[in-house]
């Protein structure tokens, strides 16, 4: 059984309730016990066409335009009143308000009579009765919001993406006004067990569902009920009982995320497995660590063979057995360097065993805030009118129990501000063709200089065009479909996982083919490229990063969380970037403790540069190289939300009123 270190995706359709399966279960309780009988376990799905609400189908919410961001009032059409690039005065989309002439195109719109803006903003598709000459004699007048709707909310994705910036400042989310957020229609609403519906029970937090539960004597319901309750108690067990069953998957951090997945196997009796578990202290606070490695040791206890690759030494140190890979990372890595106890590794000249014994303090070195960012007030998921000021062009580290807001406090305060890039580790869109360096935008240039100096045609080096291996399509790999089971892959017996055809690999620049090249490593990219400056640069701005050890031609879906977030920084290290604000969200994740001094070191290169930096973090190491630290708490849910301390490190170390507090004093002091 593996479970993976990825974050669930980004389909807001996707919540607790689903990715657990426990909604399951509740529909099939309410289709079973409501009253009135409304229809069966499909019909209480706000994905299915029975139980969804039509206006905002399933989603609970829809898409509003927000006029004040959209329209400058105190302009005319000629003066560009629409405050929206490709609705500009001189671009096509705006000349069809001005050309149309129904309106004086030197009026304010603030001037404009209530008929004027039905007109302007609401008008159905019409045909006009006498057009202008510069009017199309086909085309229809179409009011503006009509419009808008029809070119950016609707199924284009592209222009989504192409505008996703501006129209993050005009389009917003607002709470459907026929469900009210609840996602499914009125008549599956009307179904309840003890004066409840569905949406009710799953607004609940999980203690609140078991309270209720417990509460439900219905006999012919108990098969049910039963393994219900046993799904809503592992939540509980694993510290998420402040959950909600609605709470869309894409609001949850990384810690509430890895034990969603843990959920499933606590309840399960089967024993001789063999659990791969990917870094279960992801996103976790050091409190939280002591129950996931009770979790650990509960499925070992029931005689599973339990494996973890983890970085965090609270989880090392309770292993009966660590294997230790190295010396170091990529082509220089691969070999067994340690086996043994937790107590021999710290004796080991190993990596592992130098980054344990390293002791740590807050530094002495701290800039100094001279000004600040003004949050708030912020009220979104268990943050209650929330304001924090955090430090311009400092190095701050915003910490608390997972759970407990950091992450929606930092994203909604700064959501509007242009100046600000979140570094998440979500993946990076694009297909499993492209590659560090589409990502980069260099690979034209690559292709560039393998032309020049081979002669072959540009386009002979793309494994997407002409120099595809025939028989893989340029992919290096044949998928198979298997009957229940799923997709095969095997290498290319062609191009033996090459990509290209065999003139393309027959063509080499001091012995290498593109294939070859692409299959270098940042470093050696860089040493390969030493007379191409700007392929150069970027190469060099992602090894500063610690990737140096990625290779050139790695699919980007086969990167981490943590390397995805690094190569996003790398990008902004290689560009001359002055007054922004760079918020990261745990960028230690994958990250061995010997390299965290690399990551300080680029956080170090952003500041320096007039930046502000902002790491949303649990690691202790961490929080000793910050500035400022900022702690939210006191517990995950409704049980936090608050700002329990923001300053000097020292100070918060000194006060030792908090969890994080404690566990830092006791960090330093043990060092």
């Amino acid at each position: 059984m593996t479970i993976s270190q990825k974050r669930f995706n980004g389909n807001s359709r996707s919540t607790v309730g689903t990715v657990s399966d426990i909604y399951s279960s509740v529909r099939l309780l309410w289709s079973r016990i409501g009253e009135p009988f409304v229809g069966y376990s499909d019909s209480f799905s706000f994905n299915s066409p029975n139980g969804m609400c039509k206006t905002c189908e399933g989603l609970g919410y829809i898409e509003d335009i927000n006029l004040n961001e959209l329209l400058d009032w105190n302009k005319s059409l000629n003066e560009g009143a629409i405050n929206f690039p490709s609705f500009g005065p001189d671009k096509e989309r705006g000349k069809a308000y001005r050309d149309s002439g129904l309106f004086d195109n030197d009026k304010k719109l603030k001037a404009y009579t209530k008929e004027e803006l039905d007109l302007f903003l609401y008008q159905e598709p019409i045909k006009l009765k006498k057009p202008p000459e510069e009017w199309r004699k086909s085309a229809k007048y179409v009011g503006l919001i009509p419009r808008f709707r029809r070119i950016f909310l609707g199924d284009k994705e592209f222009n989504k993406k192409r505008y996703a910036k501006h129209l993050k400042n005009v389009v917003e989310n607002k709470i459907c006004p026929t469900c009210n957020g609840q996602r499914l229609n009125s008549k599956i609403l009307s179904c309840k067990i003890m004066g409840k519906n569905i949406s009710d029970f799953t607004q609940m937090t999980v203690k609140e569902n078991l309270v209720f539960l417990n509460k439900l004597n219905n006999p012919t319901a108990q098969f049910i009920i039963e393994p219900l309750r046993k799904q809503l108690e592992s939540l509980d067990y694993i510290g998420l009982s402040y959950l909600t069953l609605n709470r869309v998957t894409t609001s949850l951090s990384g810690g509430e995320a890895q034990r969603l997945k843990l959920i499933r196997h606590l309840n399960n009796s089967l024993s001789d497995l063999i659990y791969i578990i990917d870094e279960p202290s992801i996103g976790l606070h050091p409190e939280n660590i002591t129950k996931i490695n009770e979790i650990l040791k509960s499925l070992k206890d029931k005689g599973n063979t339990v494996l973890i690759v983890e970085h965090d030494p609270d989880v090392i140190k309770e292993a009966d057995y660590i294997i230790d890979m190295g010396p170091s990372s990529g082509d220089q890595g691969g070999e067994i360097t340690f086996e043994g106890t937790y107590k021999e590794l710290l004796s080991s000249d190993t990596s592992t065993g130098e980054a344990l014994r390293i002791k740590h303090h807050l530094k002495n070195d701290i800039r100094e805030a001279k000004s600040f960012y003004h949050l708030g007030p912020v009220t979104q998921n268990n943050l209650n009118n929330v304001t924090v000021d955090i430090p311009k062009h400092v190095l701050t580290v915003l910490t608390g129990v997972a759970g407990s807001g950091k992450s929606s406090l930092v994203k909604a305060g700064f959501a509007k501000n242009d100046n600000a890039v979140f570094m998440d580790q979500k993946a990076i869109q694009g297909s499993n063709r492209s590659n560090l360096l589409t990502y980069l935008g260099v690979f034209d240039r690559v292709r560039n200089f393998f032309s020049k100096k081979t002669g072959l045609n540009k386009s002979m080096f793309s494994y997407n065009s002409k120099g595809a291996c025939p028989n893989c399509g340029g992919k290096g790999y044949i998928e198979t479909e298997l009957a229940f089971m799923g997709e095969f892959s095997q290498t290319c017996e062609v191009c033996h996982g090459k990509r290209y055809k065999p003139e393309v690999l027959n063509a080499t620049i001091n012995g290498y083919s593109i294939a070859d090249f692409l299959e270098l490593t940042v470093d050696e990219g860089i040493i390969f490229f030493d007379k191409e400056n700007e392929i150069q640069s970027k190469l060099q701005a992602i090894s500063k990063t610690g990737l140096n050890y990625v290779t050139l031609g790695q699919p980007l879906s086969t990167l981490s969380g943590g390397e995805i977030q690094r190569v996003k920084l790398g990008q902004y290290l290689n560009e001359d970037v002055t007054d922004s604000i760079f918020i990261f969200d745990e960028p230690t994740t994958g990250l061995h403790e010997a390299d965290i001094p690399i990551l300080i070191n680029c956080f170090n290169n952003l500041i320096e540069q007039n930046n502000t930096v902002i790491l949303i973090e649990h690691n202790l190491s961490i929080m000793c190289e910050a500035d400022w630290i900022i702690d939210v708490g006191p517990g995950p849910g409704l049980d936090g939300g608050k700002v329990q301390f923001s300053g000097l490190p020292v100070n918060f170390v000194k006060e030792n009123k908090t969890l994080t507090s404690k566990h830092l004093k006791l960090y330093t002091e043990n060092n």
